[in-house]
């Protein structure tokens, strides 16, 4: 079996990667990072190590690369082949690879392939594969759409691993926390025949894709942005301190009576849930610096996102959104200079008034609520520790 992944990177190798790997697939990733494609077409292998006390090293073989940039060409050719497509490229950047996934799909149309092919967007997104199905349509005739419609499946899925920013001798090892969960929407699939160990599928994606955006990638940047409002550089400092634990706690009773009011989820069951995703923020053997957890805030405060939908659908419920309130008035004080959208988020609270920028970054409508997050931001500006 082959797998076409766009994505080199350690979420690419030391989750998706290695899951295809245990499930006997051949990978070829595909990256602009001249680095590791050389480096994969010249090992054809490499090791990921689990962020634990066992240190376990599990070996992924039969890899290649491809450099998309210097040989569009071949990544068609790949997909024209393939079994299975999928990226963990993050979300900004589906809609540069859509041309190519088309172009497959048009190889695929003019070889009268017909066996059915999932092209599955493992992104930190709510309807992830499906927003990349609409950035691929708009590159495709009405011929080629009429062949995708019956031969390719955008199945949505949720995905959860924490991989941290690292750097290491060998470009290609990677280390990764032991936890992982990967859920498959059954019903988008082209191939339902086609189903990976160790990956879920389920009938209704959208309670597991909400529980993990809103408990561990709320939680996560939690962790970060309170961390860096108080000092730190990276989340295992920060999340020993307790007032960072505690807000992080309190945002998670907050997301968690919303995803149990909405989806009849177990109390007990999701309170367990929480305590993992807490004992897995706190593991000593993942470093992870809160630079690259906090990175891209604008997108991070968006209308659909991890903290504005969560206290849109608790206000809509009469549920509180307290705790997720003073953590969007600190994301509005993250100063983070290495990153793009936080300096530019800066630039903007120096030259615009407050209110215009909660309403370009939120797409709220609500004026209650805008005049909320404005308040928040304001004693959190008051407050802040530099």
């Amino acid at each position: 079996m082959k797998d076409v992944h766009f994505g080199a990177g350690n979420i690419g190798r030391g989750f998706i990667g290695e899951t295809l790997a245990a499930n006997g697939f051949e990978i070829t990733f595909v990256d602009v990072n001249e680095q590791i494609i050389d480096a994969l077409n010249d090992k054809k292998t490499y090791t990921i190590e689990l962020a634990d006390e066992s240190h376990k090293k599990i070996q992924v073989s039969n890899v290649c690369g491809i450099n998309n940039s210097k040989d569009p060409k071949a990544v068609v050719a790949a997909i024209a082949e393939t079994d299975l497509v999928t990226t963990a490229i993050g979300p900004k950047i589906l809609k540069f690879i859509a041309p190519l996934i088309a172009d497959g799909i048009k190889a695929r149309k003019e070889e009268g392939k017909t066996a059915k092919l999932d092209v599955i967007a493992c992104e930190n997104m709510i309807g992830g594969s499906q927003s990349l199905k609409k950035d691929v349509y708009s590159h495709l005739d009405a011929e080629s759409k009429e062949f995708a419609d019956k031969n390719i499946g955008f199945p949505n899925a949720a995905v959860d691993r924490i991989v941290p920013l690292q750097k290491h001798e060998d470009p290609l090892f990677v280390s990764v926390e032991p936890f992982k969960e990967w859920v498959v929407d059954e019903h988008q699939m082209a191939n339902p025949d086609l189903k990976l160990k160790s990956v879920e599928y389920a009938p209704d994606l959208e309670p597991y894709i909400e529980r993990k955006l809103f408990s561990v990638n709320t939680g996560h940047a939690t962790v970060a942005y309170t961390g860096k409002y108080r000092g730190y550089e990276d989340i295992g400092s920060a999340i020993k301190d307790s007032a960072v634990l505690a807000q992080l706690k309190k945002v998670l009773k907050e997301t968690g009576d919303l995803l149990i009011n909405k989806w009849n989820f177990d109390r007990s069951k999701h309170e367990a849930y929480q305590n993992k995703i807490i004992g897995r923020f706190q593991n000593p053997y993942l470093s992870d610096d809160i630079a690259r957890v906090g990175r891209t805030p604008i997108r991070k405060l968006g209308f659909d996102e991890r903290f504005i939908r969560p206290i849109r659908e608790s206000k809509e419920r009469g549920l509180s959104y307290t705790a997720l309130l003073e953590t969007v008035g600190m994301i509005y004080t993250f100063d983070e200079s290495k990153d793009d959208e936080s300096r530019k988020l800066q630039k903007m609270l120096k030259e615009r008034p407050i209110e215009d920028i909660v309403k370009e970054t939120t797409g709220l409508k609500d004026e209650g609520l805008i005049q909320e997050v404005i308040q928040s931001y304001k004693k959190a500006a008051k407050e802040y520790q530099v």
